[in-house]
Formats: C-alpha cells, sequence, structure tokens
C-alpha cells in the first residue's frame, strides 16, 4: 500500500484516511484500500485518531448506543466481510480502549512504520480478536509484530500524547464526525460502504 509521507493531500490521487482500530468499519475499509491504490494509482495520508474524542470534540454519541442500530451493524459488517473476502470477527472485547494503540499509530507514523503498524493492530482486533485496552496484550502484539519496547516506552510520552489530541482537533476541524473517513480533493466521504464514490472520485 502506498503511503504519501508528507502527510498532505496534494492532488486527487491521494486519500486522506481518518481511523480508529476500535471501529471495525475502519478495518474493513483498511482491507480494501491497497486495491484501490493499485487501481488508480492514489496514495494514502494515514491519520490516526481517536474516535472517542472526535465524538466528544462533535457533541455525538456512537451508533452502538442505539440496540436496534447496532444489531443491524453487527449483520451489516460480517455481510461486507464476507462480500470482501477478508477474515473478520467481532472483537469479543468490544468496546475496548485504543489510547495506547492510536498513541502508538502516531509513533508508528513518525517512525516511517505506520503500514506495518496498522496491519498489526487490525490484525489483533478484528481476526485475532485481541484485548487492545490492555497494555500486556498491546505489547505482546507489537513485539510479535516486529516492534521492539520503545513504541510502549513512546505512548507514554507527553508529546505523543498531545500529537493525539491535535490529531483529534484537526480532523474534527476537516468535518470528520466518524470512522473511517476519507478524502479525496476536499471533499469527504464516510463509511466503508462508500469506498466506491472514493474510487470514482481519484480516477
Amino acid at each position: 500500500m502506498s503511503q504519501n509521507t508528507d502527510n498532505k493531500s496534494t492532488d486527487n490521487k491521494s486519500i486522506d484516511f481518518y481511523y480508529d482500530y476500535i471501529s471495525p468499519a475502519s478495518y474493513l475499509a483498511w482491507t480494501q484500500l491497497a486495491g484501490i491504490c493499485e487501481r488508480t494509482g492514489a496514495t494514502i495520508n494515514y491519520k490516526p485518531m481517536l474516535l472517542g474524542g472526535v465524538f466528544k470534540q462533535q457533541g455525538t454519541n456512537s451508533p452502538i448506543t442505539i440496540p436496534a442500530k447496532w444489531q443491524w451493524m453487527q449483520k451489516d459488517f460480517a455481510r461486507y466481510a464476507a462480500h470482501y473476502g477478508v477474515p473478520y470477527q467481532l472483537n469479543p472485547h468490544f468496546v475496548f480502549s485504543t489510547v495506547g494503540a492510536m498513541r502508538g499509530a502516531i509513533w508508528a507514523q513518525q517512525q516511517g512504520r505506520v503500514e506495518d503498524y496498522n496491519q498489526a493492530m487490525y490484525t489483533a482486533a478484528w481476526v485475532d480478536g485481541k484485548d487492545l485496552s490492555s497494555p500486556e496484550v498491546l505489547a505482546e502484539v507489537l513485539t510479535d509484530a516486529g516492534f521492539n519496547t520503545e513504541v510502549m516506552d513512546a505512548v507514554t510520552q507527553p508529546e505523543i500524547k498531545q500529537a493525539l489530541i491535535q490529531a483529534c482537533e484537526d480532523a474534527v476541524a476537516q468535518g470528520v464526525f466518524g470512522a473511517p473517513t476519507m478524502i479525496v480533493n476536499g471533499e469527504l466521504f464516510f463509511g466503508q460502504d462508500r469506498l466506491e464514490w472514493v474510487e470514482r472520485a481519484l480516477k
């Protein structure tokens, strides 16, 4: 998957991808982005954020707080996973905290390793059903993925904490209200079920 390392959208051949590992829909979108990039020649600007922080700033609640909607969403996620042909299970620890994991994403991005990090986190959360809110589990996942203990030290640093807060503020400033959100050439697309329109915008 091609990454635009300057983290800025410069033309309609780049996708700003706002995401949080807590979101099954973000996982499903992520599994399809490589194919979209291959077909369109696009690059991805990864925009890790804390979804709960975005909800708070936007004054909204997670859709899972509506029982009937959450029942439908669970079936829809499974339906799309089957359609895409990707492994998926509803994490048994859901809803789990991703504060540590998302701080780690900020660190990984700074180190130029965000794609490997995304692979480890999304697989742990939505394929293996791991509890990312557990520091011990998070450390184990990272070690298995080839990351050293530096990342676990980094997520406790004030500058990384502040960077994640700033990332949420920046997302809200761009009109982001949920995950996944994709922005192409200034146009916002929300939801993994809008990937067709993302691809059309890139073409």
